[in-house]
């Protein structure tokens, strides 16, 4: 179900939430100053106090930002504020459009099986110089793809996410096409047929590939590129319990490269587009891929497969070469593909990992701006032999020797990415493991935004 926006133009009726650092809280007066010290408001970052009015309504708030206002920290007005329209005092510019794009992002709930009592939502009026349609379609695609997250296997499956493709596609005039189950072989898809076969046939592993603009050879090519692990099992080398709980969201990818390409497209980005999906399911039955075998990829490059719980590697491995084939300018790939990023920087911090030192800068620079954090993390050449394989030309599992998970799958990827442009590859959690205003716990966009910005800066519509 639709929901109204949560950004509106500028409105001077209003209700005025206020900045409010510690100094300016201990120099409030009156009636603000007594009610601000029976509810122990400090002006510390975060704090809210809901303001009277003579009708015991809300007539205003008071927000404490701590030394400095962070224009992310109004995320989390949007499920705390009654409901009515509200405007932040005193806040312009840049920082005026990151607090709306803020709050925007803090309006998401996932209801679908829980649903919540309907009440009011707190909108906010933007500042006369903000335009909310494109934040809200940001808001939008961040929402997309946490929900795709948030839904779980039995209803986010290859099919489903396929669907999703068909609907992002028709709605921009796209060309979409699907390689389903079988066909996989006979289309050259080999390592993606090998970990999505053991599913049921309803959800058939498939590769789907959006294709926009393309019959403009003027304009460079841009590659979006997925992981689309809708549940992993681990396959034959099972995940325990706790590791399986959530694999859910193995599918996160998929759903932010959906979500960036329907943002290029509703930007109308002066770019060919081509967003490429794996979608597959990593079960257990009598035909899964072994420990110990041996699969073909599309690229020609053998696999020894050390352990079915790097799976992730070995659809982007077919998927990637599929990208090249375009002869891309630039691809971005998206995926939850390793704990070890986790161990390295926290669900709160992906990794982004290029050769690439202009990518690199326009990337990092995008990420700190909008408020999408990013770490750039090395190819490192040194940890490339653990790769090595007596058997076959590549292992999907490293040696233990070389011990930086995150990196070396990194390192796997770099084999079959495309080398006619720069390559970047996001290694995401896709999840908020902690609850807080804002950031409710569950499925979570991480640099979809700051990608987007990378490409609007590096590919804005000609005037």
């Amino acid at each position: 179900m639709s929901r109204p926006p949560v950004l509106i133009a500028s409105s001077s009726a209003a209700r005025p939430v206020r900045l409010v650092t510690p100094a300016q809280a201990e120099a409030l007066e009156g009636r603000e100053a007594a009610w601000a010290a029976a509810n122990g408001f400090e002006g510390k970052a975060g704090q809210l106090l809901i303001l009277p009015g003579d009708d015991g309504s809300a007539a205003g708030a008071l927000f404490g930002v701590g030394a400095a206002f962070d224009p992310q920290s109004a995320r989390g007005l949007a499920a705390r504020l009654p409901g009515g329209n509200w405007r932040l005092e005193d806040v312009t510019g840049e920082a005026a459009v990151r607090a709306a794009q803020a709050f925007a992002l803090g309006a998401y709930r996932f209801d679908r099986y829980k649903p919540r009592p309907e009440r009011d939502a707190a909108v906010l009026a933007v500042a006369e110089a903000v335009d909310p349609e494109p934040l809200l379609r940001i808001a939008a695609a961040a929402a997309l793809a946490r929900e795709m997250v948030d839904t779980p296997a039995a209803d986010m499956g290859p099919l489903q996410i396929e669907t999703i493709a068909r609907e992002i596609a028709e709605s921009a005039g796209a060309e979409v096409a699907v390689i389903e189950g079988d066909a996989l072989l006979d289309e050259n898809y080999p390592a993606v047929h090998a970990v999505g076969r053991a599913a049921a046939p309803h959800r058939a592993p498939r590769v789907i590939e959006i294709g926009w603009n393309l019959d403009r050879a003027d304009l460079p090519l841009v590659a979006l590129v997925g992981k689309g692990v809708v549940f992993d099992t681990g396959g034959l080398d099972l995940k325990p319990a706790a590791g399986m709980r959530n694999m859910k969201k193995d599918m996160g990818g998929a759903a932010h490269v959906l979500a960036l390409g329907r943002l290029v497209m509703q930007a109308a980005l002066p770019v060919r587009l081509v967003v490429l999906v794996a979608a597959v399911e990593n079960a257990v039955s009598a035909d899964a891929f072994r420990p110990g075998d041996i699969l073909n990829s599309r690229r020609g490059l053998t696999i020894e497969i050390g352990n079915t719980d790097a799976e992730g590697r070995l659809i982007l491995a077919d998927v990637l070469t599929r990208a090249s084939e375009h002869q891309p300018d630039l691809t971005l790939d998206f995926a939850t593909l390793t704990g070890a990023a986790r161990m390295a920087l926290g669900p709160e911090l992906p990794p982004l990992y290029t050769d690439d030192e202009a990518l690199a800068a326009e990337m990092l620079t995008a990420a700190r701006d909008v408020g999408d954090p990013l770490w750039r993390m090395p190819l490192w050449p040194g940890y490339r032999a653990s790769l090595d394989s007596e058997i076959a030309d590549v292992r999907n599992d490293s040696a233990a020797w070389a011990q930086a998970g995150s990196v070396t799958a990194a390192l796997f990827l770099q084999k079959f990415a495309p080398t006619t442009g720069a390559w970047a590859h996001l290694d995401v959690f896709a999840w908020n493991p902690r609850s807080r205003p804002g950031w409710p716990e569950g499925g979570e966009a991480q640099g979809l935004r700051a990608a987007f910005e990378m490409l609007s800066r590096r590919f804005s519509p000609k005037e």
